[in-house]
């Protein structure tokens, strides 16, 4: 009943932009919030950013101003716009079902994409 299912990742040079997407189950928007997190090499995931079903946006600190989250219900997909995209912002980036925003509690996941930022 819950499916998230992430696209939109590959390789773009420091500077650049992706946009990232997750297509979501009826079932998951009615019922969590919809977070990015994201995972680089050798460290523990982190939030990115979630939205809520009242819209109550979160961005972690290293990414406010640069990426924006938005929604599109009627095509049943949360967005992730990454902008200015830095070598750190490398890493698989997870679309998640949370049981809330801002506190980011994961319940379910997508499989992943994969962000590479470099040169």
């Amino acid at each position: 009943q819950v499916q998230l299912v992430e696209s939109g990742g590959g390789l773009v040079q420091p500077g650049g932009s992706l946009k990232l997407s997750c297509e979501v189950s009826q079932f998951a928007l009615d019922y969590y919030a919809i977070g990015w997190l994201r995972q680089a090499p050798g460290s523990e995931r982190e939030g990115v950013s979630c939205i809520s079903g009242r819209d109550n946006i979160f961005y972690a600190d290293s990414v406010q101003g640069r990426f924006t989250i938005s929604r599109d219900n009627r095509k049943k997909r949360i967005y992730l716009q990454m902008n200015n995209l830095k070598p750190e912002d490398t890493g698989v980036y997870y679309c998640a079902a949370s049981a809330g925003c801002p506190q980011l509690v994961p319940q379910h996941w997508g499989q992943g994409t994969q962000v590479t930022v470099s040169s």
